[in-house]
């Protein structure tokens, strides 16, 4: 019986997500990214902005910072801001204020690295 214990902690301390680790890749560290330029406010409550991305937060919560890698002049840091009906999965949408340069954008294969991981809240 003490050995079973011992197996199911071990499995249970093995299970603990990739994420709990910043500066590490979010498990697979590459994602899909394309960009929008709705202007408002994302659903975090600030407004959309230069340094904004969008995210499915059940992968990267509200108020995780992120470096992206591998979107050419787009790579950077930037704070998981708001969500999309289509931002699902390994998925971030990163906000460009003109329309022309965010479909010019597309789709790009990036690469993700936990900065700082947010509390998931909307102010």
């Amino acid at each position: 019986m003490k050995n079973l214990r011992t197996i199911f902690a071990l499995l249970a301390a093995l299970a603990v997500p990739s994420r709990a680790v910043p500066g590490r890749p979010v498990g697979h560290p590459h994602f899909q990214a394309t960009a929008f330029s709705l202007h408002g406010f994302t659903k975090s409550g600030i407004p959309a902005r230069v340094g904004v991305v969008a995210a499915d937060t059940r992968v990267l919560p509200l108020g995780t910072r992120i470096r992206v890698t591998g979107a050419g002049p787009y790579s950077g840091e930037y704070l998981v801001a708001d969500t999309g009906a289509k931002v699902l999965g390994r998925h971030i949408d990163i906000f460009i204020p003109s329309w022309a340069e965010a479909k010019q954008f597309g789709k790009k294969l990036v690469s993700v690295i936990v900065l700082k991981w947010g509390s998931g809240a909307a102010s």
